[in-house]
């Protein structure tokens, strides 16, 4: 990898922070619900892409931040979703 990679790749990196930050803070507390969860389903896919890295890498570097991705995205899927269940407990109509 280049160093001129490196550079825009943390410029995308530090811009889209921004940019999730700026909606996450605008949407309706309604929305939040459906929002979560689709956060999780995208931690899901990132479970699966550093897993597919970790099957066809042998770089140690490589498997080392490939690993620490499964680690990261299982444990926010995880939690995300045991919160999302939580929410909707909130709502449910008590017999």
């Amino acid at each position: 990898m280049a160093p001129g990679d490196i550079v825009v790749n943390l410029m995308i990196f530090v811009l889209s922070s921004f940019l999730g930050v700026t909606l996450i803070t605008h949407v309706s507390r309604l929305l939040h619900t459906p929002l979560m969860s689709l956060t999780n389903a995208i931690s899901s896919v990132s479970v699966v892409a550093a897993l597919i890295v970790l099957a066809r890498h042998a770089d140690t570097p490589i498997i080392a931040m490939a690993a620490v991705a499964v680690a990261c995205s299982a444990t926010n899927a995880i939690g995300g979703f045991m919160i999302t269940e939580r929410i909707l407990r909130m709502f449910k109509r008590k017999s």
